[in-house]
């Protein structure tokens, strides 16, 4: 008897089934041989197949989750054995990669619950209670990194988060939170590599637009800064960090703009204040501070505060050792306040640092003024300017060869009269290197007197006094009592 068409409309759907599992199994055979080549890509392409044809099969989604896995693409996975353990609720693989996925994206509590599953039906799984271990571990990085960053301890931060991203790798937060302190310790390339690496995969997402801004604001490119932290906001409207960077930036840039107007316009006072405003703003912004300090001590130093000017260069140079131009600042104060010295130490680092043919003349400037500064002062000595006329320092050799010759001291203590002998000797010699053109030219350039036969030991201030004062205008000594002189001028 011949089937009616109710009995064909039955029967072929079965024998279609049967077909459409084998050709499902069969592709699945496929990407299982392709896996086990870490050929991941075609393996994904063929359970894919294998699930259009049969979308109901947990097993096929396991599979398929392990190698989206392994081909680092958890949040697909995550998805895939989601749906494996919802057809499947005993499906053991199913909630294993469900929880790898959990912790591989830094979801440690979820990731729990997993594995506790996987040990509800399988107690004896050593891997799951080895990943309850790791997702507890990764639970107790978070708190540590989070009680540290409170703290600003940023480098235990990043070694927390070193350690979590072990275990959760595909983490953004984890990432996120360690390329901030990256950017907090200064370290802006790391940092800007982290963050980019994400904006690479997700270029909306607004922690790591605010990173890469950060990064900019600490590195002194202010404008640009903004505009990544205006972005950050677009995309997330409430994001209290871009909003706070944004403000500050803003602020800081407004500042120091107003400040090197002030200094262009010789309001120097005003400069300083304006700086000093633009200090308080964020002390984390190292170089942008450490500019601030230099333009300060520029400004002190147009106040002739010289050891303010000193203090602010060195404050710059403790944020940015690397920042030419506050060594330069500093030393040219050090060189005007007499402190050769330091200044030739700081010019000897500019030429370790840039040893270009103005910062060696520099150096040598510095070493010749230092060697000057070890000899005798001779223009101290008489009491006048570097710049004295011929007249001036005879003026000055008169008053002082008087005033520390030893017969006015003849009645006063031994060491007194010491002293005085002393000082009148000096006297003389200043008096013969200036008042001789060759001798004082040579002398202010820093050459050796030695050089023109000059032995100043053997010296007699005697003979220069008597030689200056002889003549017309000149003087006697008379004794006014036993060891007592007076002076009787022509």
């Amino acid at each position: 008897m011949a089937a009616d068409e109710g009995d064909v409309i039955m029967v072929e759907p079965d024998m279609c089934m049967d077909e459409l599992e084998r050709e499902a199994e069969t592709f699945k055979e496929h990407g299982n041989m392709l896996y086990s080549k870490k050929d991941y890509s075609q393996a994904y392409s063929y359970y894919t197949q294998a699930i259009d044809l049969t979308p109901k099969n947990a097993s096929y989604y396991g599979n398929r989750a392990a190698t989206l896995m392994m081909l680092g693409r958890f949040r697909e996975a995550l998805e895939d054995s989601q749906q494996a353990v919802r057809l499947d609720e005993a499906f053991v693989k199913g909630h294993q990669r469900e929880g790898k996925c959990h912790l591989s994206l830094g979801n440690a509590m979820a990731a729990s619950r997993c594995f506790q599953k996987v040990v509800e039906l399988e107690p004896k799984s050593k891997p799951a209670l080895q990943e309850l271990k790791n997702a507890a571990a990764v639970l107790e990085y978070e708190k540590i990194a989070e009680a540290d960053f409170e703290k600003r301890d940023f480098r235990k931060v990043v070694f927390c988060m070193d350690r979590a991203l072990e275990l959760a790798p595909a983490c953004h937060r984890f990432k996120i939170l360690k390329s901030e302190c990256l950017a907090l310790l200064g370290r802006y390339p790391d940092a800007q590599s982290v963050a980019s690496d994400i904006l690479r995969m997700d270029a909306t997402n607004a922690d790591a637009l605010y990173v890469r801004g950060l990064c900019l604001y600490y590195e002194d490119c202010i404008e640009k800064a903004v505009q990544f932290f205006v972005q950050a906001l677009r995309m997330a409207p409430d994001h209290q960090k871009a909003r706070l960077a944004c403000r500050d930036a803003k602020a800081l840039k407004a500042k120091k703009e107003e400040g090197n107007q002030a200094f262009k316009d010789r309001k120097y006072e005003l400069a300083y204040r304006l700086y000093s405003e633009a200090l308080a703003i964020d002390p984390n912004n190292i170089k942008t501070n450490a500019k601030l300090y230099c333009n300060r001590g520029t400004v002190n130093a147009k106040l002739k505060k010289l050891p303010e000017a000193i203090d602010d260069c060195t404050s710059a140079i403790k944020l940015d050792d690397t920042y030419i131009k506050a060594y330069l600042r500093r030393a040219q104060c050090y060189t005007d306040s007499e402190l050769y010295e330091e200044a030739v130490r700081d010019y000897e680092k500019l030429c370790q640092t840039e040893n270009t043919k103005e910062h060696k003349q520099l150096l040598k400037n510095a070493q010749l003024e230092l060697k000057k500064s070890k000899r005798k002062d001779y223009y101290k000595i008489l009491g006048v300017d570097k710049n004295a006329s011929e007249d001036e320092i005879k003026k000055a050799y008169r008053k002082r060869a008087l005033m520390h010759h030893p017969d006015r001291h003849s009645g006063a203590a031994a060491e007194v009269q010491k002293e005085e002998e002393k000082k009148f000797k000096e006297v003389g010699e200043a008096f013969t290197i200036l008042s001789d053109p060759k001798k004082k030219a040579r002398y202010d350039s820093g050459q050796d007197l030695d050089e023109d036969g000059m032995n100043m030991a053997d010296f007699d201030a005697n003979n220069i006094f008597k030689a200056f004062f002889s003549g017309p205008g000149g003087f006697s000594f008379e004794a006014s009592g036993p060891g007592n002189f007076f002076f009787q001028f022509g």
